[in-house]
Order: C-alpha cells, then structure tokens, then sequence
C-alpha cells in the first residue's frame, strides 16, 4: 500500500514527530538542541511548525482500510474531521441500513451521492407507517448499480414497477431477501428474469401471493443457472414458487417453513431430475412419507431438518437413512406423535457414519436406538435430547459411556435424575459443554460436584424451571436463516448528505474480513435463538468457524 516498513523503534509521548517521519534523523535532532539559545526569551518558537500533518499523506486506500475497522459511530465522528475525511468515509462504506419510511424519500439523492459505493442496503419499515414507493427504489437502483445484497422488510408500497427497475439495474444482485411485502408472482418474475447472477432468494409472508391464485407461476428467469439457495416461509399459496424450485438446476439448499398446500408431489419431481441438494429444510409442512422417499433420491444430501410433520413416520426416516449416506446434520422434531422412533433412529445409526450432530425433540427412543447411535456414529459431536418421556438416567448413562467424540449435550424436559448427570464425571472425554434445563430430577448439587469433577466443563443448569404443559421447542425461529444475507449490527448514527444534515436511521457496522461477527455470548452459549433449541448448535458452529451471521 505504499507505506514505508516500520523501524526497531517504538512510541513515545514528545518525539512523535522523530519517529514517524524518516527524513529527521537523529543527528538532525541533536544539532537541532544544541543550537539552542538557553538565553532566548522565547525558546519555544525554535520548534514551531517542525510537526507535519502526516496523516494527510496516507493514500486514500489506505485511510478507507482504518475506516473499515472502526464502528459506526466512530467513522461518522472521522467523517467531520475534514473535507477529505468525509469524502473517503463515504466512498468506502459498502453496507447501509436505512429506515425505509416515506419520509426518507426526500433524502434519498443527498444520502446515495455521499454513500455511492454501496453494496449491501436494508431497507426497513414498521408495520404502522408508510413505506417507501415504486420511485424511491428506482432511484436507489440506479444510484447503486453494483448492489449484490439487498434486504426489504415490510416495504408495502413496492409493487411490481419498482422490482421491474431494480432487476433492469442491479443486474449483479447476488442475495435478495423479502418479508411482508405487497408485490406478488410479476414482482418476483420481474426480479428473476433480470437478475442472472441470483444466488440465494429468501422470502418470508409474500402478501400479494395469497390473492395470486390464478396468476402466473413464479419461474426461475434469467436465475435458473446461478440459483442455489431459495428460502420460502409463511406463503399462503407456497405452490406457485414450484416452477422456481424445480427449474433451479443448481439448487443446493432448499427450506421451506410453514407454507400451506401438498409438497409430496413437488418433493417427486425434484427427485425425477438430476439434483444437487445438500441442505433440506421443511417445517410444519404438509408432507409425508412419499415425499421423505422423494428426499432419500438426494444423494448428496449433508443437513436435513424434519420439524413437526405428523404425517411422516420411521418408513420415511428409514429412506432418508439408508440412501443419503453423506448426511451430517440432522434434527427431527417428532411433535411427540410417536411415529418416528427406534427403528428411524437405528435405520440412521446403522447409515449416518459421518453424523457430526443430532437434534431429536419430541421423540420417545429406548435404550436399544440410542445405544445404536452412540456406538455407530462415532464422529458425533453434538447431542440434543428434548421433550422425551422414556430417556433417563440408564440412557444418558449409555450416551456417557459410547460417544467418545461428544463435545456439545443438551439435555431438556427429560426424566433425567443426578444419578444419570454423575455418569458424565468419567464418560465423554472430549466433552466441553453440557446443558440440562427443565429437568426436574436434577439438583444444583450435582452440577457443583461435576464441575468440581472436571475444571474444563462448563456445566449449565437451570433447575428451578417447572416444565410448562406444552414445551415450544422447534428450530424454526432461524427463520429464513436470515443471517446468510443479514447486515451486521446497526449502529444509529447522523448522515450528512450532499444537501446538509440528512437522518437515516441506521449506518451499517464496518466490515470485517468475513463479514461475520461473534459475541461473547455466542461463544458461552449453547443454544441460540427466540426459544431454547431455535438454532440448535448453529451458534457452537459459527462461534467455531468465525475469526472476527450477512448482510
């Protein structure tokens, strides 16, 4: 970048100056003291004007570069520096989120002439007012050409004009989420048949969608090729995206959550063709054997989440198991119908060698299933029992004993005892992070003991909670996973636009090398999310995996 190599010499109050710029050597320095006038009346003036402003020699890349590594507030603070300061802050911010109300349609031109290098925009509404309109978008797609992530949440005035201009300008848009907006099946067309580097397409409550009954089917465009990742979640009339998903030919991930409507016979097609499909997501669904068969025809098929359909049973489970071998991450959410049991969870035992993590909620296995598991899958690392009337302490004491690789359990709602939890002072040597709610049989005793026991393990108990009638526990709160395009934390801040002062309610966080962040929380918490089991592991996966979610 231009910049000199850095000397042996380190910093110090007073000589600054000395050491930063190389042309004051140290000889320079001592004639300069010498040569001073003790008698003079004003000593001070020899060394007026000898510092140099040299941050103004930093190349502007190289002023971008500290930007980027510092909140939102701060770069807002360094943009009213100076003139320069406020120019390269500007030009070097890719991420912004906006309060997207129609007040802010007057500011728009004062905010995207400041900020035109933007590649990343959220924009974002309440419920009780009015969002930006048709007009507003098109000036932001063609202000913001090179947008690749764009997120619009509850922009009810967006209708299918202004997706048709921001699929004619924003022809590099990679990631698109929506939710609760009003622009229907010509408003998705209109995106996809323009936009032909889509990768991921997220969209939560279309409402035009459920009036869409008779109009046309929602295809995936000029995105058939790119396509790899479509989310669909509370859609009314989730069946006119079926062309979209079956003309995607490199779909990878697929998750479809509490949409209405037969899925069995859109889950056949897509296995009637060749497919890529290593991640499949499907939630309160109406969905059953036949389509868990269609599943089982994805090879290549790594995470699969079945939640809270009861009409699948062990024979789809079986089918799952026995064809996708590959499979690593699996949770089912059994919704405690009893239909899914010993012989799904052996029929996985016997298949899943590769198995890293296992989530079962609402499912009833013997000591026979879990002793399968626990000796088969021997690279399983996560655990997750919940809302299980038959484990107990010979269960757990079997888990403790058999999954040597285990480093991450959670235990919930089970008639689990002290006696079982003791089996673990020995049991699980890789074992880093237990945690047991809702299990009444277990006493703070003997969390102190085993953490006495083993130093290393963080033991997490909440004994005092009395398990509710119905426990709530699903991995649907994840959502549209919308952390894979979500904007990192937002940090509100004053934008000074071409024209003077203009509010926008939010500017973006800087970005990182990865565009990821982790907290502290993350990294001591076992389950993230609105409710217990929301993302079941996926906070011990990104806490892992990041250094520093997406837009």
């Amino acid at each position: 970048m231009g910049q000199a190599p850095s000397t042996g010499h380190g910093y110090s109050p007073g000589n600054s100056a000395h050491l930063r710029n190389p042309s004051l050597s140290l000889h320079h320095h001592r004639s300069t003291v010498n040569d001073l006038n003790l008698n003079s009346q004003f000593p001070e003036d020899i060394f007026v004007n000898q510092q140099e402003d040299y941050i103004s020699e930093l190349p502007d890349e190289c002023l971008a570069l500290i930007f980027q590594s510092l909140s939102s507030r701060d770069r807002n603070q360094c943009s009213l520096v100076c003139h320069r300061w406020f120019i390269v802050e500007g030009q070097s911010r890719h991420r912004l989120a906006l309060n997207a109300t129609e007040e802010v349609n007057v500011h728009l031109p004062g905010i995207f002439t400041r900020f035109d290098s933007i590649t990343k925009l959220a924009l974002r509404c309440d419920r009780k007012s009015v969002s930006v309109n048709d007009e507003a978008l098109t000036l932001i797609s063609m202000r913001c050409q090179n947008l690749t992530r764009l997120k619009l949440r509850a922009c009810r005035e967006i209708s299918e004009q202004g997706m048709y201009a921001l699929g004619q300008n924003c022809k590099s848009l990679r990631k698109f989420s929506c939710g609760s907006c009003m622009f229907g099946a010509k408003g998705m067309n209109a995106l996809l048949n323009n936009c032909s580097s889509l990768e991921e397409l997220s969209v939560k409550r279309l409402r035009a969608a459920k009036n869409d009954s008779g109009a046309e089917p929602i295809g995936p465009g000029a995105a058939a090729s790119s396509l790899k990742s479509i989310t669909l979640k509370e859609i009314y009339s989730g069946q006119c995206f079926g062309p979209l998903i079956i003309g995607s030919k490199n779909l990878k991930s697929l998750k479809i959550l509490r949409c209405s409507g037969d899925w069995d016979r859109l889950l056949e097609t897509i296995a009637g063709r060749k497919n890529c499909l290593t991640e499949i997501h499907l939630e309160r669904l109406q969905v059953s054997d036949i389509g868990l068969m269609a599943i089982s025809k994805s090879p290549d098929l790594e995470i699969f989440h079945l939640v809270k359909a009861p009409d699948c049973s062990n024979e789809g489970i079986c089918a799952v198991a026995e064809n996708c071998k590959l499979l690593r991450k699996l949770h089912i959410d059994g919704w405690r119908t009893n239909r899914i049991g010993d012989e799904g969870l052996i029929a996985i035992a016997k298949n899943s060698v590769n198995l890293v993590e296992l989530v079962l909620i609402g499912v009833n296995p013997s000591s026979v299933s879990l002793m399968a598991i626990a000796t088969n899958c021997q690279k399983l690392e996560r655990l997750a029992l919940c809302a299980s009337e038959t484990i107990g302490d010979h269960e757990i004491s079997c888990i403790a004993a058999k999954c040597m690789a285990l480093k991450k359990l959670c235990i919930k709602g089970c008639r689990v005892t002290d006696s079982g939890i003791e089996a673990f002072a020995f049991g699980c040597p890789n074992l880093v992070k237990i945690k047991v709610k809702k299990c009444r049989g277990v006493t703070s005793e003997v969390a102190d003991w085993l953490r006495a026991r083993r130093m290393s393990l963080a033991v997490n108990l909440d004994a005092d909670e009395i398990e509710p009638e119905a426990m709530e526990v699903s991995v649907s709160d994840e959502g549209a996973q919308d952390d894979r395009v979500e904007f990192p934390p937002i940090v509100s801040g004053n934008i000074i636009g071409g024209g003077g002062n203009v509010s926008a309610a939010n500017a973006a966080a800087p970005s990182t090398s990865n565009g990821t962040r982790s907290s502290n929380k993350s990294r001591f918490s076992l389950f993230a999310g609105r409710t217990f089991v929301a993302c079941a592991f996926r906070r011990i996966s990104n806490g892992n995996g990041s250094s520093n979610d997406s837009l």
